[in-house]
């Protein structure tokens, strides 16, 4: 792999991170910007094209066992002006630009590993945190994938990959408008819940072992009336304490469990609370 000494802020690699890392782009589009070894292996590991890796040059050697190919280019620069060009308060060493998955809604709908769909659609989501939470969740409890109507945070928003630990490379993620979601959803045969907290279905008295799509909305607001207005029903999740709601990634996590469960979780991996496999 062709590795280049690199000493100034004007590099046209460098500045395309900083971009990258900064505005982040639709998916699909452009490169994606990426921090750290942990995240870089998980690239690696999920198949994607790495264009191009930025070390410090004291972390060199954290590359040494990443399968890293050939043709990846490699620039080591000081760390200060490495630093300079990532978003996190204390950077890593590494950083790198990957080439996004380009899904379809093939793999959503139509994948034979997935099984009966189950589909999360994000409505105006704008926290970055829960975006990258629920695409874990979303990995952890079977779900076919993750679909974003306008007004939602990117997936490649650099706390929305971190906090996903990997899975953005792995599920299934569109960005597409209202009018291409329910379409798609419609056709497939897939039954749409919206989530509210009044005048709601219990989530454990719904068959979630139907192919489903449940559409959590803006962290405020919650989902706009005229998304809800295409779902089929609604469906919330109860709680005996006093309080008027749940972070969108938590009631995201209760129901795709719920859904799970009902679908058979023996066979599922069980987690340990480090968020861990075992």
């Amino acid at each position: 792999m062709p590795v280049r000494i690199v000493q100034s802020k004007q590099n046209a690699r460098l500045k395309e991170l900083r971009r990258a890392l900064a505005r982040p782009g639709r998916e699909g589009h452009g490169m994606a910007g990426i921090e750290g070894p942990k995240l870089l292996e998980e690239a690696l590991h999920a198949g994607l094209r790495i264009e191009c890796v930025f070390a410090a040059q004291s972390a060199e050697r954290q590359l040494e066992p990443l399968p890293l190919p050939r043709e990846t280019q490699v620039l080591l620069m000081p760390k200060a002006l490495l630093d300079s060009a990532l978003t996190t308060e204390a950077p890593q060493s590494i950083a790198a630009l990957v080439e996004p998955p380009d899904w379809t809604w093939a793999h959503l709908l139509d994948s034979p590993r997935k099984g009966v769909p189950l589909i999360v659609v994000l409505a105006g989501l704008q926290d970055p945190g829960n975006l990258g939470t629920i695409l874990r969740s979303a990995e952890a409890f079977g779900a076919s994938g993750v679909v974003a109507l306008p007004g939602s945070v990117s997936a490649w928003n650099p706390k929305s990959v971190r906090a996903s630990a990997g899975s953005i490379f792995r599920v299934p993620f569109l960005s597409v408008s209202v009018l291409d979601c329910i379409t798609n959803l419609r056709e497939a045969g897939v039954k749409i819940w919206t989530t509210t907290v009044h005048e709601a279905e219990p989530a454990d008295l719904l068959d979630l072992t139907l192919p489903v799509a449940l559409i959590f909305g803006n962290e405020g607001s919650g989902v706009p009336a005229e998304i809800a207005e295409h779902a089929d029903g609604a469906v919330t999740i109860p709680c005996p304490g006093a309080v008027e709601s749940l972070n969108a990634a938590v009631a995201a996590s209760i129901l795709l469990y719920e859904a799970a469960r009902q679908r058979g979780i023996g066979g599922m991996t069980h987690l340990d609370l480090r968020g861990g496999k075992r």
